[in-house]
């Protein structure tokens, strides 16, 4: 392949990631804005103990829940009068929580698809978290390599064995 195609093919790919990011970033402030309207009720994100057929689902469930409501949490941040900071404090947490999904995906999903999605989804949140901090003149975050693969510490039912049951956490 020639320099000028290869050049050409560059300038190809710098825009379609612009354009890509462009409507990302849309999709994003669209989504914000409506999740900053509604107040966050974590009981929407509990599952009866009776419906969860195993244990399994039921450490997913837990973790994805954890991993939602921190996210909600932390989304919520008082203004500071800079657009651009504020901005960058609620998507932070948002492209985290991303993150700890896809983590717990990797750590109990069986789809060998979805599980590279969700290493996909854990390198390109890194990277727009990064992207984002250089784009306002903050640190980068530390540098960590992206899973490809993470082992459930326990079971709920073998974290529980040995455990005294009147400990309160």
């Amino acid at each position: 392949m020639s320099t000028p195609d290869i050049t050409r093919r560059k300038k190809s790919m710098n825009i379609w990631s612009h354009r890509k990011s462009t409507v990302l970033a849309a999709a994003i402030l669209a989504t914000a804005g409506t999740c900053a309207a509604f107040a966050h009720d974590s009981a929407q994100h509990t599952h009866p103990a009776k419906l969860v057929a195993d244990s399994t689902e039921a450490a997913f469930l837990a973790e994805n829940n954890t991993a939602m409501d921190r996210m909600m949490a932390d989304m919520e941040v008082k203004p500071t009068g800079d657009v651009d900071r504020d901005f960058v404090a609620m998507m932070t947490p948002h492209h985290q929580g991303a993150i700890d999904m896809a983590l717990a995906v990797l750590k109990y999903g069986k789809n060998e698809q979805l599980k590279r999605i969700a290493q996909e989804i854990i390198v390109d949140q890194q990277q727009e978290i990064a992207a984002m901090k250089l784009a306002i003149g903050d640190p980068l975050p530390p540098s960590d390599a992206a899973p490809t693969q993470v082992a459930p510490e326990t079971t709920p039912a073998e974290s529980m064995q040995g455990m005294d049951p009147g400990m309160k956490m």
